[in-house]
């Protein structure tokens, strides 16, 4: 028989008390992803299991100590199973328990990628005083995986019909970002924006990437502020002269259409939600978040543990069966991020 060509995707299950392992079960059952990928839970199996029960699931729990010993078909969930929470957590908790149970799947699943095993990573989402309760210093999964990785230049990609959004701000203040803006940061957020449009799938194309302006109408010219003047327009000016396809500063009202109509490959947003409101707004549930910078592929769902309604069998799968889509999706890129992040 031949080898089978699906690529293997490490799915972390999140916090064990929140949806996380509730949406992971539901996209590994799903036949649309079994035949997309060989899809491989890290976690707990007694946690997989009660989310299967939960979710009414009809499958069976494979827990495996190797992923050699995987199944990766139809009516299965192989579960490389950690042993660390049981099936006695209480649903929308923080414990640490649960933290230290999602650090460590994030730990195996990075070690998975490093090593080649897998191809992708795919997070579900973890719970921050959770996993500080477990003596955890970091303020989240990418700070994680910078560490577990070596990557000290890293950050986000969002996905969204097709349109790669990226910001050169993110979690600070709108006042912070703002002030952060200077001509210098402006210019290495477009380099690096740029230099994933290149890895993630341009394929020889030149990529076309907009940056957006932050006051009203771009500004007009001073009139509404004047970051464009001062820092946007001569960033984007030394980009185009080193050889990048990029126009800016383009009004955020409209730059966000005009990718999503297929005028430009990428957007640069400059501060969370700016990049954050059209994303979710044109497709929440299909918005992933992909961590540029990392010699591995990670996508992941973009929103919280959900604890209010954890352990009700009624979460959404729709972001991490997203997560998981365009991890197949970059999968045939994984030995060029590797090659472009390696050093970083």
């Amino acid at each position: 028989m031949s080898a089978d060509t699906r690529p293997l995707l490490a799915v972390t299950l999140g916090d064990p008390a929140g949806i996380g392992p509730e949406i992971t079960a539901r996209t590994l059952a799903d036949p649309a992803s079994v035949r997309a990928a060989r899809g491989l839970a890290v976690g707990d199996a007694a946690v997989l299991e009660r989310a299967a029960r939960i979710c009414g699931l009809d499958v069976e729990i494979n827990a495996v100590s190797d992923p050699g010993q995987a199944r990766f078909t139809e009516g299965v969930i192989d579960v490389l199973d950690l042993g660390i929470a049981g099936a006695d957590l209480e649903w929308g908790k923080v414990d640490p328990v649960a933290g230290r149970a999602a650090v460590a799947a994030i730990e195996t699943a990075t070690r998975l990628a490093l090593d080649g095993v897998a191809d992708a990573v795919v997070t579900a989402p973890i719970n921050k005083e959770a996993i500080w309760a477990a003596g955890s210093k970091h303020l989240g999964h990418t700070e994680m995986l910078g560490e577990l990785t070596g990557s000290t230049r890293h950050n986000t990609m969002f996905v969204v019909r097709g349109l790669k959004i990226f910001f050169t701000t993110r979690h600070m203040s709108l006042r912070d970002a703002l002030d952060r803006l200077s001509e210098q940061v402006v210019e290495e957020a477009i380099r690096e924006a740029y230099a994933a449009l290149r890895v993630f799938g341009a394929d020889g194309r030149t990529p076309r990437l907009a940056v957006a302006a932050v006051n009203p109408h771009g500004g007009e010219n001073g009139n509404f502020g004047d970051e464009e003047i001062v820092s946007i327009a001569p960033a984007v000016a030394a980009a185009r002269a080193a050889g990048l396809d990029v126009t800016g500063p383009v009004p955020a009202d409209s730059v966000f259409h005009q990718g999503l109509e297929g005028r430009y490959d990428g957007v640069l947003s400059h501060f969370h939600d700016q990049g954050h409101i059209p994303a979710k707004t044109v497709d929440f549930h299909g918005t992933v978040s992909v961590t540029v910078g990392l010699p591995i592929l990670r996508t992941s769902v973009d929103h919280g543990t959900a604890f209010d309604i954890a352990g009700t069998g009624t979460a959404s799968p729709g972001t991490m069966a997203a997560a998981f889509r365009t991890a197949v999706e970059f999968a045939p890129y994984a030995d060029r991020i590797r090659a472009e992040y390696a050093t970083r």
